[in-house]
Order: structure tokens, then sequence, then C-alpha cells
């Protein structure tokens, strides 16, 4: 994947990016901590949860059970997040808006790859623009690591006990809400350069 350094002010949503696309060394401006730390911060951020034997999550309608390897936390967790399970929020949410750059080089399902970077709850919302712009200048086995990245995270954050999901439920809700940002930006910077255009073509016929 692209280094992960970096000037000190990468570019932020919004910002030219050149043509060809962003250099994908500008893409990170950290790297992303692993699942477990990610999903067992404390307040301060830096804590990573301790170790415990329980399970992944059961499917939605199967009951938590002790006999099953849950203890009174998980079952307790999952009463009070009832239907949820990771993965779920950014489920409710789609790509509408969001244009991958031209990527004549490289061959893969888009839809597919926005629904990872969507669902990725390590990776900022300016990180996530800035892979999209980088992806012109990506090679075919960067695309194909990126995705299997992101799979990875997915899969593994669908791993952690029941313990982490409330935790889990707060980063979606926040990463999703950032992918809504990122939409709308999408969309203003779609009508102003069609206001451009226009005014542009005015200033042509008026011979400006």
């Amino acid at each position: 994947m692209a280094d992960q350094t970096q000037g000190a002010n990468p570019p932020r949503p919004g910002d030219p990016v050149p043509n060809g696309g962003l250099d994908p060394t500008q893409v990170f401006g950290s790297p992303p901590p692993p699942p477990a730390q990610q999903a067992g911060a404390q307040q301060d951020g830096a804590n990573p949860p301790a170790q415990d034997a329980s399970p992944p999550p059961p499917p939605v309608g199967v009951q938590a059970t002790k006999e099953a390897g849950y203890d009174d936390e998980d079952i307790r967790i999952l009463a009070e997040v009832g239907n949820y399970r990771f993965g779920a929020v950014s489920l409710g949410l789609n790509n509408n808006n969001v244009l991958i750059p031209a990527h004549p080089e490289t061959q893969f399902d888009e839809q597919v790859f926005l629904g990872l970077l969507r669902g990725s709850i390590s990776l900022t919302r300016d990180e996530k623009w800035r892979i999209i712009q980088a992806i012109p200048k990506l090679s075919q086995f960067q695309i194909d690591e990126l995705q299997k990245i992101l799979d990875e995270e997915k899969y593994k954050f669908s791993q952690l006990s029941p313990k982490h999901l409330k935790h889990l439920m707060q980063l979606e809700k926040k990463h999703s809400q950032d992918w809504v940002d990122l939409q709308a930006l999408y969309v203003q910077q779609s009508a102003k350069q069609k206001e451009q255009a226009q005014a542009d073509d005015i200033r042509k016929q008026l011979g400006l």
C-alpha cells in the first residue's frame, strides 16, 4: 500500500487534485490502529481492550448462552445493542455521488471497493477521500492489496466478542456520518463545476 509518511499538510476534501490523480504518498496522515485497539479504545483512545475468550457475536435472532461460551457481560451487551452487528450501520448507506476518477491501468469493481471504503472505521474521512483521488496512480497490485486489507479489517472487527459491540456501533455511526459528509462535498463540487462550465460558456458566447 502507499507510503504512510508525508508532509505536515496533506490535501483535504475539496482541495485541487493534480491531473492524473493524487500521489499515493500523500494519502495517510498516520497508520490506522489495529482492529482490537480501535474497537476497545478508552476515552483517551490509547488503551487496547483486555483479551477475552468469548466467541464472536451470534447471528441476529440466535440466543447467546453461557453454554456457547458467552459470559454475563456479553449477554448484557447483546441485549443492549439488539439487532446491531458490525457493518449494519454502513449497510444502510450508499455510494451515491462518490466518484472514482478514471483508472485505465487497473480493473476492479468500483462499487465493491467503495463499499469496503465506506465501512472502514480505521480510515478517516479525509484519508478515504485521498485514497479515491489516488486511484489513478495506484497499480493493480496496490488496488488488490488495499481491497484485501479493507476486507480483512471488516472480518476482524466482526470477529471481536460482543463486549465490543457498543463501541463498534458508536464508531460506525461516526464514520457513517463522515461518509455522508463526503457525499455532500462531492455534490457541492459537482455543482461548482457546472456553474464554472456555464460561466465559461457565457464568456465564450460574449467573446470574452
